[in-house]
């Protein structure tokens, strides 16, 4: 879990519809925050690694966000791609809810491993 400090508060987790994903900015980087509908909350960056889409333009499905424009669908937890034509993972960000609010941790990372 990352400390506190490391986190950023983004929103109320009521803020963010189940399975519908909101595009965030953190500095110049684009995120999509996804609220599964199990009520889980996942930021993926937002562009696909196949088209430079954006992602949370896409469809929220289970714990993957499928890009709308060549479906390639990225696993929420991993960043990793599922389907063609994406091949190269996408950075995942640390979320935590605290007291109903959203926080992130800016530094995405690449998952390298299985968990």
């Amino acid at each position: 879990m990352a400390e506190t400090s490391d986190l950023m508060r983004i929103c109320p987790v009521d803020d963010v519809q189940a399975e519908s994903p909101l595009r965030i900015i953190i500095g110049d980087e684009p995120i999509a925050l996804v609220k599964t509908a199990d009520g889980e909350v996942h930021a993926i960056g937002d562009r696909c690694s196949h088209g430079d889409i954006s992602l949370a333009e896409g469809f929220v499905e289970g714990c993957t966000l499928e890009c709308w424009a060549h479906g390639s669908k990225f696993d929420l937890t991993t960043g990793r791609p599922l389907t063609l034509p994406a091949y190269e993972p996408v950075p995942v960000y640390h979320v935590q809810v605290v007291d109903g609010d959203i926080y992130i941790n800016p530094r995405g990372e690449i998952v390298t491993e299985e968990a």
